[in-house]
């Protein structure tokens, strides 16, 4: 069985010299231990893995999880950080950004967000937690086999160097050169590579990313591309988002400075001036009514006015609003009332009649107070 269980197996063809290409990877040394059953240790280990599952006896550097449906590299804790760090950025994306978005400009921006956020989340999570593409190591037949087929150097020439261990192979008419990996112990197809980091031949290998945790290769290169494009898309939509936010609330600041700033500088004038808004608009200190017209509030200071406006002592409550309520206290708090509307008579009759009337009611006796005398008395 191949893996690690050879000690040779990384050296094997690596050594100058004659013997180099002579050992063979599946040559166990005549000193190695045997066991009483008459089996070699290597293959009393390989006896020891059946009945396991393949991902535990897996040779590579690889972790596998949830019973073997999730493959990682060896450097999985940058991918945990990569994925941190995505939620994050996320999360204040959503709680923040989009909530005024959605209310200020219009409710679809977080949608369109979150459809971009999943996409890109979900391919980063399939490019670092799927198999890249690992070609499986040969096993012993086909080690034996390989072997067979690889010239044996002669011994009896001291400075005979063994071919290299290549093939040629022709793709769409074109010859390329297969490299055999000694670690694997196979011919590697076209395109493909070994991961020092992870300890595998990946198939049709483009690099190690150590931000997704994992080799990136034929399996998972679609993967890793949209995981790309997609988190391309949402940054620009973020930043798209975050411009938008910062034009409105720069729309709205800026507003809201020309229009304070001005009633800021009214008002200094205005206690400049020791006068009052409502005393300003109707012009009551002006003089243009009468020129010898003078506020006798101004103290000819700009100083002692601003000093007497807002450092002098404040007035105390007039209204005594945690006071005990009394009777008189409630006759005041009635509503007021209201002034009689003048009478407009319509005509000259009506003086007349108004006129005669009253005079009629002067000379009519009251015939209630005598009445009332005698009851008195």
């Amino acid at each position: 069985m191949s893996g690690p269980d050879n000690p040779q197996h990384d050296t094997v063809g690596l050594t100058d010299g004659p013997s180099s290409a002579a050992v063979s990877p599946l040559h166990v040394p005549a000193t190695s231990a045997t066991s009483r059953t008459g089996y070699s240790a290597l293959e009393t280990s390989a006896m020891s893995h059946i009945g396991k599952r393949k991902y535990e006896v897996f040779p590579g550097k690889n972790t596998f999880h949830c019973g073997g449906h999730i493959m990682m590299g060896r450097d999985k804790g940058f991918f945990f950080l990569t994925v941190g760090l995505f939620i994050f950025g996320g999360a204040l994306y959503f709680a923040f950004d989009c909530v005024y978005l959605a209310t200020e400009v219009h409710w679809s921006i977080p949608i369109v967000g979150a459809i971009l956020y999943i996409l890109s989340l979900s391919n980063l999570l399939w490019a670092g937690m799927s198999d890249p593409g690992i070609i499986p190591r040969a096993t012993t037949d086909e080690a034996a086999d390989i072997e067979k087929n690889i010239e044996v150097p002669k011994q009896d020439n001291p400075t005979y160097r063994p071919p290299p261990r290549i093939k040629e192979v022709t793709v769409n008419g074109v010859s390329l050169t297969l490299k055999f990996c000694y670690t694997c112990r196979i011919f590697r197809p076209p395109r493909a590579s070994h991961c020092s980091i992870c300890d595998n031949c990946v198939d049709n290998f483009d690099h190690h990313c150590p931000w997704v945790g994992n080799c990136v290769g034929k399996r998972n290169y679609r993967y890793f591309y949209l995981f790309l494009v997609c988190t391309c898309f949402l940054s620009i939509y973020v930043f798209a988002c975050n411009i938008a936010t910062l034009v409105l609330e720069g729309l709205i600041c800026f507003i809201t400075i020309w229009s304070v700033l001005g009633l800021a500088g009214f008002h200094t004038y205005l206690i400049a001036a020791s006068t009052t808004t409502n005393e300003d608009i109707k012009g009551t200190w002006s003089r243009k009514r009468s020129p010898a017209m003078k506020n006798p509030y101004n103290n000819n200071s700009f100083s002692k006015n601003f000093c007497v406006t807002l450092c002098g002592p404040n007035t105390d409550s007039l209204i005594d609003r945690r006071g005990i309520v009394t009777e008189d206290y409630s006759v005041a708090s009635n509503p007021p009332m209201k002034p009689p509307e003048p009478y407009i008579p319509n005509s000259s009759q009506d003086q007349v009649e108004t006129f005669h009337n009253n005079s009629a009611a002067a000379l009519t006796p009251d015939h209630n107070e005598p009445l009332a005398a005698n009851g008195q008395s």
